[in-house]
């Protein structure tokens, strides 16, 4: 194996192409080289010509809690309950990623944020476009401080809330500073660009564009997802890549766009070339880590040393 600082030199440089050169921390016995799959390191993908996404950028505070899926740890879930205001926290619970979520019993999703001592937990979903436009329906997402999305299929969630006045209150809530947490399908909806399905060539389709300028992977490491979030950029070299394995979350302070990673495993961020001659960069965050989005995107700043799998 051949470890050496990011230089860019020995890589395929048409315009048309990327390679990717996998950023660690070297940590011993980690094994993510593996779980990345080293194979990756000849993978050449097309980049296609994209429009620009526009974007309307907030400054106003608010935050994401964008859980990997899996069993989540008590401390993702400590924390969202802390962004959320802790015992004043009024919190709105989505469950509309399952199968006919209205008609099972709700207790099950309000009871993790009931035992904590919420002020308030309640339970919204929407089994039609005109019920997701009431204004009586969305009422208490007018008064929330946090909401979380389950699971799922992440399709159902945009079918149902896409271009609705439930779509408009969970922008309000982030520009008042509140809080939005999503797992797995509640993940993938958090960007614009959002991948609905795919084994390694994703689906794309239109998110909720929570968090600008990135795509969003689940389950990443656990189902060896980064073929399918490098197809996604391949499609959006503008966009930053952000894989959330399993029992993990990636916490996003909207208003500065900081980053830190909390729970059990790794956020992987791939960061395409933007002028598409350099290879792109896959940065491993391990809980703990600190970074923002300003300083994932910009190519010279790496953030740790790289391991250029072309030599292995």
């Amino acid at each position: 194996m051949s470890i050496r600082p990011y230089l860019g030199r020995a890589f395929g440089r048409a315009p048309q192409k990327f390679r990717i050169v996998c950023s660690t921390l070297l940590l011993a016995g980690t094994g993510l080289a593996s779980t990345l799959g080293v194979n990756l390191g000849l993978l050449a993908l097309e980049t296609k010509p994209s429009p620009k996404i526009e974007e309307v950028s907030r400054t106003a505070g608010g935050a994401l809690v964008i859980c990997g899926g899996g069993k989540l740890p008590e401390a993702i879930r400590d924390r969202f309950f802390d962004l959320a205001g802790s015992r004043r926290a009024r919190i709105v619970v989505i469950p509309t990623a399952q199968a006919n979520a209205f008609a099972n019993d709700p207790e099950p999703y309000l009871q993790p944020w009931r035992e904590r001592g919420a002020a308030s937990v309640q339970f919204l979903d929407a089994e039609s476009l005109e019920r997701a436009n009431n204004l009586e329906f969305v009422r208490p997402l007018t008064e929330a401080t946090g909401v979380w999305i389950s699971g799922g299929n992440q399709s159902r969630l945009v079918q149902a809330y896409l271009g609705t006045e439930v779509e408009r209150q969970l922008k309000a809530l982030l520009d008042r500073g509140g809080v939005i947490g999503g797992t797995s399908a509640g993940a993938a909806v958090m960007t614009r660009v959002m991948i609905a399905r795919g084994r390694t060539k994703p689906d794309l389709r239109e998110g909720f564009d929570f968090l600008q300028g990135a795509v969003v992977d689940q389950h990443f490491l656990k189902r060896n997802r980064l073929r399918r979030l490098l197809g996604a950029l391949s499609d959006h070299p503008e966009l930053i890549g952000l894989g959330i394995d399993e029992k993990t979350a990636l916490v996003v302070q909207l208003r500065g766009r900081l980053l830190s990673v909390i729970g059990d495993s790794y956020v992987v961020a791939c960061v395409p070339d933007p002028k598409g001659t350099l290879p792109a960069r896959v940065e491993i965050l391990k809980p703990g880590d600190q970074a923002d989005l300003a300083t994932l995107k910009d190519s010279g700043n790496s953030l740790v040393s790289a391991i250029d799998f072309e030599a292995l």
